[in-house]
């Protein structure tokens, strides 16, 4: 299901896009999930500062499902921000993909055919420490008859955070 996305006028925020965006923070090997602001959906430096304010000693990572059309995953590093897009062609319609790959410094090639098919960009080893392999990352981001919060729960289900993740999502 293809949602065409409305852009808001200049300047002018749309905190009303669906989907969600969540912070997972692991501390004395426990998991814990928190909701981030609307805005971070549609704006990725605010999803960071999100994400850095929220300070633990353990791994902290964003999920954001945007509009049920692709996902990104974000964690703060002390040298910066890793980051993942389910979906790099996003970057065509959505400025927090276009975002990402202006971070990742990638553009997208300018032969239209090869926009055809979707494809995941950025760091696929973001959750190998977690337990999640940058293969199977890549394969699960790939799968393109999953929505995206059915990708993310996945994700939470490798990791080990899926009912906390569940608990938040569900409280919407």
């Amino acid at each position: 299901m293809a949602v065409q996305s409305i852009e808001a006028p200049a300047g002018v925020r749309d905190d009303a896009l669906p989907g969600y965006a969540v912070a997972a923070i692991r501390e004395d090997g426990r998991w814990r999930c928190v909701r981030l602001t609307a805005e971070a959906l549609v704006d990725l430096d605010t999803a960071i500062t999100e994400l850095r304010e929220l300070r633990s000693q353990g791994a902290v990572l964003g999920l954001l499902d945007v509009d049920d059309e692709f996902f990104v995953l974000l964690r703060p590093t002390p040298g910066g921000v890793s980051l993942m897009v389910s979906d790099a062609v996003a970057a065509l319609d959505y400025d927090v993909a276009a975002d990402v790959l202006d971070l990742l410094r990638i553009e997208l090639p300018a032969d239209e055919d090869a926009l055809d098919d979707p494809w995941p960009e950025g760091d696929l080893t973001i959750l190998a420490d977690l337990g999640l392999p940058a293969d199977e990352l890549e394969v699960l981001a790939n799968e393109f008859e999953l929505w995206p919060d059915e990708q993310l729960a996945a994700i939470g289900r490798r990791c080990g955070f899926a009912a906390e993740l569940a608990e938040v999502v569900d409280a919407r």
